[in-house]
């Protein structure tokens, strides 16, 4: 009997310009019970919300073309995407800076590199019915 994989699963949307992070950050995704899909750039993603919304962000700060955080405050402006969860994924990690991004409206900030640990209990903490351990 082949394995189906439920269509229940949560997707996650990761927003990474850095090929490798953005890969690194997909797999513990993937190991975490989760759908992906990868956005190498801002503005790609933005257009891509408008026509799928993902359960979840995970949102680069520093990209080429538009800031994470004017991702971020774009998704709080918009009716249709303002209560999907954002969590910042940075290597900005002071405290103000970590303020700005929790004040532009990310529910979660975490400091790069993260470690596997802290991105499955971040997805669990978001993600309704998320797998168990």
């Amino acid at each position: 009997m082949p394995f189906i994989l439920p269509e229940s699963f949560a997707e996650v949307a990761i927003v990474e310009d850095d090929d490798d992070t953005a890969e690194m950050l997909a797999e513990m995704v993937r190991l975490s019970g989760y759908e992906v899909r990868l956005y190498h750039g801002a503005q790609t993603a933005m257009a891509a919300f408008r026509k799928h919304a993902p359960d979840l962000v995970m949102l680069d700060i520093m990209m080429p073309d538009i800031s994470g955080l004017e991702v971020l405050r774009h998704l709080r402006r918009d009716p249709a995407l303002h209560s999907i969860p954002v969590i910042i994924l940075s290597a900005k990690g002071t405290p103000q800076e970590v303020k700005e991004g929790l004040e532009a409206g990310a529910n979660m900030y975490l400091t790069k590199p993260v470690q596997f640990g802290e991105v499955k209990a971040a997805l669990q903490k978001f993600l309704p019915g998320a797998p168990a351990e």
